[in-house]
């Protein structure tokens, strides 16, 4: 071992004594400010992670429209189904509707599935919290959580669908026609546990969308699940060019982008902000190894004079900001890491302090804290750190490179 590098260990940790309170605190800064931001980042990315997934449950990884209506929708789906990259399609159709119960009327999105699909009714049979994914036909509706909390809708109860088709006949008859609702009844009630879809969204079988936006046989779009280890926006454009005009892919990205894009975003930002707290813990850092060179005037006074050149007395003070920047780091990842392993027990027990226990699932429609660590951040993060503790020790190196070892060994 190189002896600068023995003596910046012994001036960090001096053996024979308790450890010192310069050095706990120079390493406290780094390990505060890498566990914080490994926690705050990794939630953000949980969070994105969290919202991908209830956004491929609910639209799918990709869908095939042409701006207009497809007149051979189960066609088009056998067609694309049979490639190797895709788990399942299937026809479907969106639109608005306006709902009545009792006298109080909402709008909600309405989506029409493939009922003929397995995997589609096994899906929205995983996501009911009551009724029966068996009751769901031509004559009845799935109701998300939200909307039916609203309306104090349960399975069984009837409910009157009135569709912008009908408006638009009745003002074309100037108010002659009468105005005829569909009644259908409630199948089940369901939760995605995304919030957009759980607040106003119903659900039932394509046959009773087309009946209801007078589509015939046609229908808005094609819906794709892909298999493990296929991109969607790959997958987009090769359907895209062997489908050909007016067939276009549209990615989940594409629909829900600017959700995640927000998301990225406040993780930047706040990767900036609380990295000032690793940039504070380097003056600390600064300050300390300032005083080291302060207090050790005479042993770098010794040092020089023993034959050591300005560049091995930089050296002695540079690794001693590694050392620091590498043990707060490693420190940090561990300490982040059992933060995050407890993260929903903290979180509960400060929610139920202050009385706010909803309050996370009624404003990002989670009940739990998610989190992520995502090995290219965690390489950011630690690298960055030892960089800038590096970096602090430049000050002092540089001082103590420059002292004169005469008057450094006069020095009182």
């Amino acid at each position: 071992m190189p002896w600068y590098l023995y003596i910046a260990l012994r001036h960090l940790f001096p053996q024979g004594k308790r450890f010192p309170i310069f050095t706990l605190m120079s390493l406290t800064g780094v390990v505060l400010g890498v566990s914080t931001l490994i926690v705050v980042i990794s939630v953000f990315n949980g969070f994105g992670y969290e919202i991908r997934s209830r956004i491929a449950d609910t639209y799918g990884d990709l869908r095939i429209v042409t701006g207009g209506l497809l007149n051979n929708p189960y066609g088009l789906s056998d067609e694309i189904r049979s490639l190797e990259s895709v788990e399942t399609a299937g026809p479907y159709a969106h639109g608005m509707v306006m709902l009545l119960y009792k006298n109080k009327p909402l709008a909600p999105l309405i989506e029409g599935i493939d009922t003929q699909s397995d995997q589609e009714l096994q899906k929205y049979s995983d996501f009911l919290i009551a009724g029966d994914i068996d009751d769901l036909d031509d004559d009845s509706l799935l109701i998300s959580s939200g909307f039916a909390s609203q309306l104090s809708l349960f399975p069984g109860d009837e409910v009157e669908l009135y569709t912008p088709l009908m408006m638009l006949k009745l003002l074309e008859s100037d108010g002659t026609d009468v105005l005829l609702p569909r009644t259908v009844r409630v199948a089940g009630i369901f939760e995605t546990g995304w919030q957009r879809v759980d607040e106003n969204t119903v659900i039932s079988t394509l046959r009773l969308m087309q009946d209801l936006y007078n589509l015939g046989e046609s229908a808005h779009g094609v819906r794709i699940e892909l298999n493990d280890g296929y991109e969607a926006e790959a997958i987009s454009r090769e359907l895209t060019e062997s489908l050909g005009n007016p067939y276009y892919g549209r990615t989940w990205m594409d629909a829900h982008g600017d959700t995640l894009s927000i998301i990225q975003l406040e993780k930047r930002m706040m990767f900036f902000l609380l990295f000032i707290i690793v940039i504070v813990a380097s003056f600390s850092i600064m300050s300390s190894l300032l005083t080291f060179v302060i207090r050790k005037t005479r042993e770098i006074g010794l040092f020089a004079a023993m034959g050591a050149t300005p560049r091995q007395l930089a050296a002695c003070f540079c690794a001693q900001g590694l050392i620091i920047g590498v043990a707060g780091t490693l420190a940090g990842i561990g300490f982040g890491y059992l933060l995050l392993y407890y993260r929903n027990s903290i979180t509960a027990t400060i929610s139920n302090m202050l009385s706010v226990a909803d309050s996370m699932n009624k404003i990002y429609g989670f009940a739990y804290l998610p989190a992520r660590v995502e090995m290219a951040d965690l390489v950011v993060i630690s690298a960055l750190s030892i960089v800038i503790a590096t970096l602090a020790g430049l000050i002092p190196a540089y001082k103590a490179s420059k002292m004169n070892p005469v008057e450094a060994l006069r020095s009182e």
